[in-house]
């Protein structure tokens, strides 16, 4: 599925969430995924607040926790427990993606940063619970438009900063964005403040977020994220379209620019070598592979490449050269052609298979394969054969 935004007021966490729930996530599942975390002192609530005269879903946090701040090693810990794995992988981002932000403006490693007013129980909330949504939703592919950015000043702990605040600029690289409109009546040099926090920008980063138009979609739903504020004259809400690709020549796909990060290593072992393309998926890359190479001396070495998308590469590349010990890395941009492609499902002996389906064929997911297998007790060779069995009538 595809999930389109239209941040013309702006966006945060509890927005997006909002938005999320609004186009039909279960507010259950949600739940549970944050309380997968082992997080305590919260609660989340959702339910119909106006924003300018429109009915809209508002996502509140009620947090008991009066901690002031939480390190960045906490709150990844937190996360990486959350259930599904898939929404604990994208909240992590998130949050490395704060840290690395807050690191950098505080000239601090990421790993000691203290998020302060990141760093509370809401955030793990806003983030595990939109990973969740994205996840329930069955969201593929996040487009944005352009992010519409306040001005002025904001309070902050360590007094007042521009706006958007330096962290959330830190993490609007390769983001198209645009100055608020001024309201209908507003006065003269009046400023709209933060529409953009560092939270609702860190998840579009982790989500692998493309900006630009609409995508050709078959619109499945729609939904409305409230804004904390009701604001005179403009709908402080974040509306959210979320619908099934589409394509008018089914061959034709699309083309996009990705970020090749690799490095060369002739010292790793052959254990970690094999757990290597699957931390780098965790850490955001779209595919990972290894290449056994002859480097300098004709010593056997591997190339360790990740394919990402902009805005993915730097938590992919640290996890890289932390992971390998490497002392450097290769970046550089690469076209993709991606045919389109769609996901159906088959049941197994009462196990949930994900098929997904391309012009030339379709495949089962492989942990899918795997679980129902391990379960059944059928080999993998055959799960396979009769989910895509099951789907016969829809394959090409």
């Amino acid at each position: 599925m595809i999930l389109w935004l239209n941040p013309f007021s702006g966006i945060s966490g509890d927005m997006l969430l909002g938005a999320l729930l609004d186009l039909g996530a279960p507010l259950d599942a949600v739940r549970a995924a944050v309380a997968s975390t082992g997080l305590t002192g919260w609660e989340l609530t959702a339910g119909p607040v106006r924003r300018a005269g429109l009915a809209v879903c508002q996502a509140r946090v009620w947090v008991d926790d009066e901690v002031p701040a939480r390190s960045a090693a906490d709150l990844l810990a937190m996360t990486q427990a959350a259930v599904p794995a898939a929404a604990g992988q994208l909240a992590a981002a998130a949050i490395t993606a704060l840290a690395e932000a807050e690191g950098r403006i505080h000239g601090v490693p990421a790993a000691d940063v203290h998020l302060h007013e990141l760093g509370g129980v809401d955030t793990v909330v806003d983030t595990v619970g939109v990973a969740a949504a994205l996840h329930v939703l069955r969201v593929s592919e996040v487009w944005s438009g352009p992010l519409a950015l306040g001005a002025g000043v904001i309070e902050m702990r360590h007094g007042q900063f521009p706006s958007p605040a330096p962290a959330t600029v830190a993490l609007l690289d390769g983001a198209q964005v645009s100055g608020l409109l001024p309201r209908a009546g507003a006065a003269p040099g009046a400023t709209a403040g933060e529409t953009v926090t560092p939270t609702g920008a860190a998840l579009l980063r982790a989500a692998g977020c493309r900006y630009g138009p609409m995508p050709a979609m078959r619109l499945a739903a729609s939904g409305y994220g409230a804004g904390a504020r009701d604001v005179p004259g403009r709908p402080n809400v974040l509306p959210a379209l979320l619908g099934e690709p589409v394509a008018d020549e089914p061959l034709a796909g699309t083309t996009e620019t990705l970020i090749m990060v690799e490095t060369t290593v002739d010292d790793v072992t052959g254990e970690l070598l094999g757990d290597l393309p699957g931390l780098l998926l965790g850490a955001g890359a779209l595919d990972a592979w290894i290449t056994a190479v002859t480097g300098k001396k004709g010593r056997p070495a591997h190339i360790v490449t990740a394919l990402c998308r902009p805005g993915q590469d730097e938590p992919v590349q640290a996890r890289l050269l932390a992971e390998t010990g490497s002392l450097g890395a290769r970046r550089h941009p690469v076209q993709r052609r991606a045919l389109p492609r769609r996901e159906a499902e088959a049941t197994v002996q009462g196990h949930r298979i994900r098929v997904k389906i391309g012009p030339h064929g379709a495949k089962p997911e492989h942990d899918d394969v795997a679980a129902a297998a391990l379960a059944t007790g059928l080999p993998r060779r055959v799960v396979a054969e009769q989910a895509l069995s099951q789907l016969g009538r829809i394959l090409p």
